[in-house]
Parts: structure tokens; C-alpha cells; sequence
């Protein structure tokens, strides 16, 4: 059968992809490594939580492979493709399982991530929102979810690795280039400029009310007592 190429992945759809691999990456390291770097582990956060918010919308208002609509995993979906008889293009039934759960796990991450506290000198953008008590559960949390993070991540690539490597199928090419060789389906259509822009806004808009830019500044403390001279 004659193949031809069609275009799968929209440009914003890759650069959020590879953005997140590499902040997801870094906010790993640097959590990891704490000390100095903790400073670089919020700024890694803040870039997640603007690049989870930017895929919300996308999945909306984006090219047609990029909606959530496309592949959300029905049941009709997901025995068609147990059963083998799945042939549509981008992310399959257990592949969307998989988007699904890592954007729900990294913007819990995010927003515990926002008010926490490390019990020495670092706190959360939006720490002085809750309390001390609130804030240590937070932390808690924010800790224990990575572990489950770590294990998402794993089979995210070993699920790569088996389509590579017993299917023949490379997911990764399509993902950098956009393109996929293929003998049947349509280029991805819409997600426009203006879909773009209002992703974009919105994505802006949630990293600055994550930064805490917008609280007041804290009073400034009291004078020193003077000592007297004697």
C-alpha cells in the first residue's frame, strides 16, 4: 500500500512536550539535591505549572490530535484497542491513560509544591496563604506524590521503548519532526494564532498568580531596641 506523511503533532503541542521533559527534569535534580538548588526547584515548578496550564487549554482549542476529545479513553476505545482493532493516529487508549494521569499528578505536584515549607529557610510563593500545620501536610504530600511520579515517568518510556522495539513504531520521531509516515488518516487542522494567544495568556496568567508576585509585601520589622551607652 502506497504510505504517505501526515502531519501529527502541531508545533506547540512539541515545544510543550520537550519544555516539560525538561523542567520536570530539572525540578527533579534539583528537589533531589536541595540546598542552594531549591531555589531552581520553585522556578522549575512555576514553568510546570504554566506548561500544565497551557496543555489544559491546548487540549481544548488546539490541533485536532492535541484535543483531549480526540483520545480521551472511552471503553468502546479501550476494548477496540485491547482487541487490536484500534487504527486511529496520535495518542492511543492506554497512551491517553497516561497523559491524563501525568498531567493530573503534576498539577497536584504544582499546587502543593506552592505551599510548602522545608522547616529551615525555604517556603512555598504561596506559603503565607495557609497555615504552618496545612503547609506541613502539603509538604508531605508534595513529597510522596513523587514517588508515584517517578514510577508514571518509568513506564511512560518503557512504553516507548516496547513500541519501539517490538512494534516498530517510533513515537519519539513524530514528536520532534510532526510528521508520520502513514496509509491512511488526515493532517491535524485547527489550533490557530488566536487559539495559541489564549493558551498562552492563560498559561502566563497562571504563573504569575502561582509566583505570589501579587501579594502584598510582608511589613518590615520592628526597630532594634537602642542599647544605651552605659
Amino acid at each position: 500500500m502506497n504510505s504517505k506523511r501526515i502531519r501529527l503533532w502541531d508545533l506547540p503541542t512539541r515545544l510543550f512536550h520537550w519544555l516539560l521533559v525538561v523542567s520536570v527534569s530539572g525540578a527533579i535534580i534539583s528537589g533531589l539535591i536541595g540546598g542552594n538548588l531549591i531555589v531552581w526547584h520553585e522556578r522549575f515548578g512555576l514553568l510546570i505549572a504554566g506548561l500544565v496550564v497551557f496543555r489544559l487549554v491546548w487540549g481544548v482549542v488546539g490541533s485536532s490530535y492535541a484535543r483531549f476529545s480526540q483520545f480521551f479513553p472511552t471503553p468502546a476505545k479501550l476494548k477496540a484497542y485491547l482487541a487490536g482493532n484500534w487504527h486511529a493516529h496520535g495518542h492511543n487508549p492506554l497512551g491517553a491513560f497516561s497523559v491524563f494521569g501525568l498531567l493530573g499528578l503534576l498539577a497536584f505536584q504544582v499546587s502543593s509544591g506552592l505551599f510548602s515549607n522545608d522547616d529551615i529557610a525555604f517556603v512555598g510563593p504561596l506559603f503565607d496563604l495557609v497555615d504552618k500545620n496545612l503547609s506541613n501536610r502539603l509538604t508531605g504530600w508534595h513529597t510522596l506524590a513523587a514517588n508515584v511520579l517517578f514510577v508514571l515517568i518509568g513506564l511512560h518510556v518503557a512504553a516507548i521503548a516496547f513500541y519501539g522495539h517490538v512494534k516498530k513504531e517510533n513515537l519519539v520521531k513524530p514528536m520532534v519532526t510532526g510528521w508520520k509516515e502513514t496509509t491512511s488518516g488526515e493532517s491535524a487542522k485547527g489550533g490557530g494564532v488566536l487559539a495559541l494567544l489564549v493558551a498562552l495568556v492563560l498559561a502566563a496568567a497562571a504563573v504569575y498568580l502561582a509566583s505570589g508576585l501579587w501579594l502584598p509585601e510582608p511589613p518590615p520589622p520592628p526597630p532594634a531596641a537602642e542599647t544605651p551607652a552605659w
